[in-house]
């Protein structure tokens, strides 16, 4: 990597591969623990493996990186040039990969800025690759974290699941909030909030849930130019019909990315799910 700033982010961005690839970005893997196995998620383990073994109701766990593999691939982005470094991640709010980060970097050969960006999936995958286009345009360490905190404080994420369960079950969701769904028998549509999930809306139908997303959504895209991802898990009819919707009904829509959720993501929000990130462009 020739590159002056490298950037490095973990799994849980799904940011496409080409794109990855064009910026030079680095992905640490979480893992995912399946019965008494552990997988890295990216190369071990499949979105669907997961989504089949939470339908059969196997044990499907979750754990972030060592600081040592955070510091490995330090190691690696300054011996291929780097003379800084910035370190992306999901919410510390959600996991500990933040944490683990942190410890790496007080080692590392070159200076690391580790920054909880208080997101995940593509609201990360926004903020990671507002990091790298400052640094592709030569900017410093200071200017990439400026300019993905800068993404992070403008981008929602709103998300609909089938089910309270799996979040519950994993603890990133209260367990009166998931009760609560579950006694009223309602479809719960959630957001992110100060890194956390939180119960934004109760329906009474997925039909009507699915319609009140989109609606939202629309809503905090406005009409300025914005890039929006849509998520899924094992619902690749809902995403399609969503991401033509929005398409619709976007006028300042830029990018438009439609992906699967990997497999850490989807276990702790079970087979179902529908999610949209809404990025405004600055």
């Amino acid at each position: 990597m020739s590159r002056h700033v490298a950037i490095v982010t973990d799994s849980t961005a799904y940011l496409p591969q080409r794109t990855m690839e064009r910026h030079g970005i680095t992905a640490v893997p979480l893992t995912v623990v399946l019965g008494d196995r552990a997988l890295e998620e990216g190369t071990e383990i499949s979105a669907r493996s997961v989504a089949e073994a939470l339908r059969k109701r196997r044990p499907v766990t979750t754990s972030r990186p060592g600081p040592e593999r955070f510091a490995e691939i330090y190691r690696e982005v300054a011996e291929a040039g780097a003379t800084g470094i910035v370190s992306l991640h999901l919410s510390a709010e959600i996991s500990g990969t933040y944490d683990a980060a942190v410890l790496a970097a007080r080692e590392a050969p070159v200076p690391v800025r580790v920054v909880d960006t208080g997101m995940v999936g593509m609201a990360l995958g926004f903020c990671t690759l507002a990091a790298a286009e400052t640094a592709d345009a030569g900017g410093t360490v200071d200017e990439a974290v400026t300019a993905a905190e800068k993404r992070a404080a403008g981008t929602s994420a709103y998300f609909y699941v089938d089910t309270l369960d799996y979040l519950r079950r994993g603890g990133r969701i209260g367990a009166a909030q998931a009760l609560l769904g579950s006694a009223l028998a309602v479809k719960p549509l959630l957001q992110l909030d100060g890194g956390r999930v939180e119960l934004l809306e109760k329906v009474r139908t997925a039909s009507r849930a699915i319609a009140r997303l989109q609606e939202i959504v629309a809503e905090r895209a406005g009409a300025e130019p914005v890039d929006i991802a849509v998520h899924h898990l094992a619902a690749p009819e809902r995403a399609q019909a969503l991401a033509e919707w929005l398409g619709d009904h976007v006028p300042g829509l830029g990018e438009l990315h439609v992906s699967e959720v990997g497999a850490v993501i989807g276990a702790h929000t079970g087979p179902g799910l529908l999610g949209a990130v809404v990025s405004p462009r600055a």
